[in-house]
């Protein structure tokens, strides 16, 4: 459901403000404009009609980006299902890697480059705490965040941790039965620190640019880094459905969207120095938009990442030595005889709705009638004209 307020509103109205203030990438005002024009006319789309009753509704195209919060509902929804369905039967931690913001400028500089070493050096900080503690090749599935409540800049790993892997010799080994913790939370944060800091050095000695941001690495290595890790729940199933709730989101929902008024935009977000409780926060149109700008990742990046035993390939090799001694479950033998779902038949099975049912007498189908073409080109439209407040 379309909600009173949305980003696309917020470009609309500030895109050509943010425009004259601060230089945008190509990426960033091709992103822009794609969600301003997501489901508009800008991108055509279709007239339906109930079979049922004849109501009339047209629908509109989606941009299909990845920053837009209208077009990942199903990709979100069918994520969660997946990693559900392949995960192993184990308990999992919830361990989180942030990096301090004195790293920021560095970040900013080559986000490419600075988020590759983060995703390398938590897993290697993983796979190295592995086989110290335990002996065993473990795994880990990482998603990249890169935002506060707030929309600062913020980035920080989520990790998905098996408490369970496989030794030298190929032997299935259960780990983090008598602790509270999988790993001993400082020694994680020191490592991680220690690992991630000498990469980033490294690389950056690599092109020369070292001395540029050299004060701010340094400043790094006085502050104290936290990785911070959950206790073990029940089961997979709770931990990838708390994480799926952002592994397909960027910065901020249209949900969280207050108002927009008086060249402001307030949004709600959560106040981690008070107990988390939400409360709204007022910013410029301008410095709203020039942040959200911050999280619109580099062209083909890959945010989610599998490591260890759940790596795919891996994965599937582990899948025929791997077995669980349980009866035969007689849900799942009749899932398997059953004819494969079509993507509409599954979203509608995850969600509980069916986009293809009248919303007037619930009972029909909407029926396509005619395409409707585009009526435009979107490409910088949101630059050119701001809309005024109606």
């Amino acid at each position: 459901m379309r909600t009173r307020f949305e980003l696309a509103d917020v470009i609309n109205r500030f895109g050509a403000g943010l425009a004259t203030k601060t230089i945008l990438t190509p990426l960033q005002t091709r992103v822009l404009g794609k969600i301003a024009a997501c489901r508009t006319a800008i991108l055509g789309g279709h007239e339906e009609v109930c079979e049922n009753c004849g109501t009339v509704r047209y629908s509109y195209n989606s941009c299909g980006d990845r920053h837009c919060p209208k077009c990942q509902a199903s990709k979100q929804a069918f994520w969660i299902d997946d990693l559900i369905q392949n995960t192993l039967p184990v308990k999992h931690y919830h361990i989180v890697f942030t990096v301090p913001h004195q790293l920021n400028a560095v970040c900013l500089h080559n986000q490419s480059m600075y988020y590759n070493l983060l995703f390398a050096s938590v897993w290697n900080t993983l796979r190295s705490f592995g086989y110290s503690h335990f002996g065993v090749e473990s795994g880990t599935v990482a998603v990249l965040h890169t935002w506060g409540q707030n929309l600062s800049l913020h980035p920080h790993i989520h990790c998905i941790v098996p408490a369970a892997g496989y030794t030298l010799n190929g032997r299935w080994k259960n780990i983090g039965h008598s602790g509270k913790y999988l790993y001993p939370i400082h020694q994680l944060s020191s490592a991680f620190k220690a690992k991630f800091l000498d990469s980033l050095k490294r690389a950056l000695r690599k092109q020369n640019e070292l001395s540029l941001v050299n004060d701010k690495v340094q400043q790094a290595y006085k502050t104290k880094w936290v990785v911070h890790c959950e206790p073990s729940l029940a089961g997979a199933k709770h931990v990838i459905k708390y994480l799926g709730q952002y592994t397909h989101r960027v910065a901020i929902t249209n949900q969280r969207i207050l108002n927009i008024a008086d060249d402001k935009v307030t949004f709600v977000a959560k106040d981690y120095r008070d107990r988390a409780v939400k409360k709204p926060v007022t910013l410029d149109g301008t410095e709203f938009l020039r942040r959200f700008t911050l999280h619109i990742l580099p062209r083909r990046f890959v945010k989610i990442r599998r490591f260890g035993i759940y790596n795919h390939t891996i994965k599937r090799n582990l899948a025929l030595q791997f077995t669980v001694e349980e009866k035969p479950d007689i849900d799942e033998i009749i899932k398997k005889q059953l004819p494969p779902e079509t993507n509409l038949q599954r979203f509608e099975r995850l969600t509980g709705f069916n986009p293809c049912l009248c919303p007037v007498c619930i009972t029909g189908r909407m029926v396509t009638v005619r395409e409707l073409p585009r009526i435009r080109s979107p490409d910088r439209s949101f630059l050119k004209q701001p809309l005024t407040e109606a």
